[in-house]
């Protein structure tokens, strides 16, 4: 396993943790909770309804000390700015490529001893029915925790909650996260996902 991953991304310092938390306090915003002792998990976060999730989370990841990736469009990661994307944690996915985003991810998880993951499982801030499940098929393949995330713009209280081992019985562990999601509300409710159960 690679403890130098080729993967580099802006490691979280005393300066760092300092914007962070001075972010936060201008915003009005607490933080519950501290990360999970975990070097590896897929850490979901919601509700994504707003362009003021990602600098949000980017101000809790600097608080909490942690240094998460993400994935976007290959597309996002051209110049001028792919730079910047990739220094912030960004790691670029083609979803057209042979394997998918599922295996890839799954890939990188085999690779990197430490490797936190994001993913906003509403995939878009816009209106969206249903969330999707790649989050819990990456965990679940990869044999890592998914931990809990929240922004609940009603409270502007934000951190990590339940943490949750996939068993591969997707009815009942996505019961979980939906019950633990149940009361966050995102800056705009309206464009809030739902999670359905298979069947559903």
């Amino acid at each position: 396993m690679n403890t130098s991953p080729e993967l580099k991304r802006f490691q979280v310092n005393w300066l760092g943790r300092q914007i962070g938390k001075l972010y936060l306090k201008v915003a009005g915003w607490k933080v519950e909770n501290k990360m999970p002792d975990l070097k590896q998990t897929v850490l979901i976060v919601a509700h994504h309804t707003s362009n003021w999730d990602f600098s949000h989370g980017l101000a809790i990841s600097f608080k909490l000390n942690i240094n998460p990736y993400w994935i976007g469009k290959h597309t996002l990661f051209k110049k001028p700015f792919g730079g910047i994307m990739r220094w912030l944690g960004g790691i670029p996915v083609d979803r057209k490529a042979a394997g998918g985003v599922v295996e890839q991810m799954v890939e990188k998880f085999r690779q990197y001893e430490n490797f936190i993951l994001v993913i906003t499982p509403e995939g878009t801030r816009q209106k969206v029915e249903r969330w999707k499940d790649g989050f819990y098929r990456i965990a679940h393949a990869a044999n890592v925790p998914i931990s809990c995330g929240f922004l609940d713009f009603k409270r502007k209280v934000s951190g990590i909650g339940l943490v949750l081992h996939p068993t591969g019985n997707i009815q009942a562990d996505l019961t979980k996260i939906r019950e633990f999601y149940d009361n966050v509300v995102g800056k705009f409710p309206e464009n809030q996902g739902h999670i359905y159960l298979p069947g559903e």
